[in-house]
């Protein structure tokens, strides 16, 4: 008999409902690159709306929205200022060289944060031996800083030095409404200090696929250009587009639940010997774990816990990482914990 796993590598792997399944197989269709799919205009319609913006690109992956926006804010041999640990600077294959050209100049920020005397000490002077510096990019929230939530009165700081330096902001918002379920802000009032968002839907919302980049009409149509040279052209998405308008009517304020896992997690198992948590860092549904055993490393560890029924992993040679999402119960974090607890205790 095949053991069940508690998947908690990520919320990525959360599948969609039978109710989402249902909506999806009704959903009426068109061709969207000539943008005649109902269901793929609502959906651009309805996110660009709620960030206060004009208009909105659905597209196949977080990935290509950030990708995208960033060959659309900038030209080859310019400079991206980010955090060292964002998700464009990690996860996304080095897409920022290889399809826009572009350096970074990677910050080290404070559990992802980067405040805007950091930013504004890095901007490149106006130097023809220097690259000029063409975007700066924020993660709300930040992945592998844990799930933290980037402070609104920073972002606001650093837009208003963005507009100064005539500097475009862009914010990978993938999980954005996950800050905005734990803060009580609006995701309006976080879009209104960017020039993009990108907002994901196949991780805790619970879509399968895609992800929305909002922008102004211009920028939007540039990149809709660009998405169509990246590959990113979609016949009758408007099947997959339903799923992320099931998501944004039925998932959303679920997130709060997702939040509460992650944090019973981390009480239950704070005080395990050779484990590390900071309560005060779980602020959304993402737990990161430092591993200080005698016997386990972070590597071998995930080992132990996917052998007793726990999927995580390890994001370096310290941390593991584990993620709470829709598909994961109380009892699941319960059982978990027990998990960990039989491991080392």
């Amino acid at each position: 008999m095949i053991k069940k796993i508690i998947d908690l590598r990520s919320d990525t792997v959360t599948k969609p409902s039978p109710e989402m399944r249902e909506q999806m197989i009704s959903a009426e269709v068109g061709d969207d690159v000539f943008e005649e799919d109902p269901n793929i205009n609502l959906l651009q319609k309805k996110v660009a709306g709620l960030l206060g913006m004009e208009s909105g690109l659905y597209v196949p992956s977080g990935t290509m929205s950030n990708q995208l926006a960033i060959k659309t804010h900038t030209q080859p041999g310019q400079e991206i200022i980010c955090d060292k640990n964002c998700h464009i600077y990690n996860y996304e294959g080095g897409g920022i060289s290889f399809l826009s050209g572009c350096q970074v100049n990677p910050l080290i920020g404070e559990n992802g944060i980067i405040k805007v005397k950091e930013i504004e000490d890095a901007i490149r002077p106006d130097d023809i031996h220097a690259p000029p510096t063409s975007l700066i990019a924020l993660e709300n929230t930040h992945n592998r800083a844990g799930g933290r939530i980037f402070p609104l009165e920073e972002i606001k700081k650093i837009r208003i030095l963005s507009i100064k330096r005539k500097i475009p902001l862009h914010l990978d918002g993938a999980r954005l409404f996950n800050a905005s379920v734990a803060t009580g802000i609006p995701i309006s009032e976080y879009g209104k200090y960017f020039d993009s968002v990108s907002i994901c839907f196949s991780k805790g919302l619970g879509a399968p696929v895609g992800s929305v980049l909002s922008g102004g009409k211009e920028f939007i149509k540039k990149a809709r250009h660009y998405r169509k040279v990246f590959g990113g052209g979609m016949r009758q998405a408007g099947i997959l587009a339903s799923a992320c308008l099931f998501a944004l009517e039925n998932n959303v304020k679920r997130l709060k639940e997702d939040h509460d896992n992650a944090t019973l997690l981390a009480q239950e198992i704070k005080d395990l010997s050779g484990l590390y948590i900071d309560l005060k860092q779980v602020e959304t549904n993402i737990l990161m774990i430092y591993v200080r055993h005698s016997k386990y490393t972070s590597n071998s560890l995930v080992e132990k816990l996917h052998e007793e029924g726990v999927a995580s992993l390890a994001i370096d040679n310290q941390r593991i990482r584990v993620v709470t999402h829709l598909n994961i119960s109380r009892d699941d974090i319960i059982q978990t914990a027990n998990i960990f607890k039989k491991i080392l205790g």
